[in-house]
C-alpha cells in the first residue's frame, strides 16, 4: 500500500464538499508530476487530504477506490483522475506549519514541493501526520 496527499483550496473544494458527495473523482490535476502519481495510485491506498489557501492543514483521511482512468472534465486524453471516498475527518488538523516544525517531516514532498497537488508520502511521515492529528 502507498500513501498520497491531495490538495484542495477549501473555498473551491472542501473537506466537508467531499463528504457530502460521499466519493469524487480528483479532477483537474495538470502537471505531469501530479499526474504520474495519479496513475501509481491503487484501490485502498490511504491519502491525506490538506486544505491548501489561508487554512494550510492536513483535514482528513481519504481512501482510493478506482484507480487511474480518464478525466470526464476534459477531452484532452493526457489527463486522469481517480476516484476517492472519505475515511474520517480529523478531530485535530495538522498545520503546515505544525509540519514544518517537525525534523522528521523535513523531507517530505509537502514541505519541499509544496505547489504540487497530488505527492506521494513515504508511510513513516504518514504515520507522523497521522499522531499529530490524534489519530
Amino acid at each position: 500500500m502507498n500513501h498520497w496527499l491531495v490538495k484542495s483550496e477549501p473555498e473551491t473544494y472542501s473537506w466537508d464538499d467531499f463528504v457530502k458527495l460521499g466519493r469524487d473523482h480528483w479532477d483537474g490535476v495538470r502537471n505531469y508530476a501530479a499526474r504520474k502519481h495519479m496513475m501509481e495510485m491503487k484501490t485502498d491506498d490511504l491519502v491525506l487530504f490538506y486544505h491548501s489557501g489561508a487554512e494550510k492543514a492536513v483535514v482528513g483521511l481519504a481512501k482510493v477506490v478506482k484507480e487511474h482512468y480518464p478525466d470526464p472534465t476534459t477531452e484532452d486524453d493526457r489527463w486522469v483522475v481517480v476516484d476517492l471516498v472519505p475515511v474520517k475527518k480529523f478531530a485535530k488538523s495538522v498545520s503546515l506549519q505544525e509540519i514544518k516544525d517537525d525534523e522528521r517531516l523535513s523531507d517530505i514532498a509537502l514541505v519541499r514541493i509544496s505547489r504540487l497537488s497530488v505527492q506521494p508520502t513515504p508511510k513513516e511521515a504518514f504515520d507522523i501526520i497521522l499522531e499529530k492529528a490524534g489519530e
